[in-house]
């Protein structure tokens, strides 16, 4: 059995990850990059609490399209805003702490 070095309960019983994403300040918005094309961007994640990679996967399956991780932040082709505070939502994040700009 496994033990997590930050709250000291069993993995399986583990809450870091849970109070990470209510203390998160997580910022949607929108950006244009070249040819125009539209890019959902998701900042504020943190990385060493939060598996971005996971989320990231996830939010692109949900979504049906393609993305990255930059400089700690996920990246999602297309206009996407609002399915993607939805999904956040689902995954546990407080509705508050997700800002749509």
């Amino acid at each position: 059995m496994t033990v997590c070095v930050t709250c000291g309960l069993p993995k399986e019983l583990c809450v870091c990850e849970s109070i990470a994403k209510e203390s998160q300040k997580i910022v949607v918005r929108i950006e244009a990059k070249k040819f125009n094309k539209m890019y959902t961007v998701i900042e504020g994640i943190d990385q060493k609490e939060i598996d971005l990679e996971q989320l990231a996967k996830k939010l692109k399956a949900q979504l049906a399209c393609g993305g990255t991780i930059k400089e700690n932040r996920i990246e999602l082709q297309g206009e996407h805003k609002q399915k993607v505070k939805q999904i956040l939502i689902e995954a546990g994040f407080a509705p508050e702490t997700i800002i749509i700009k």
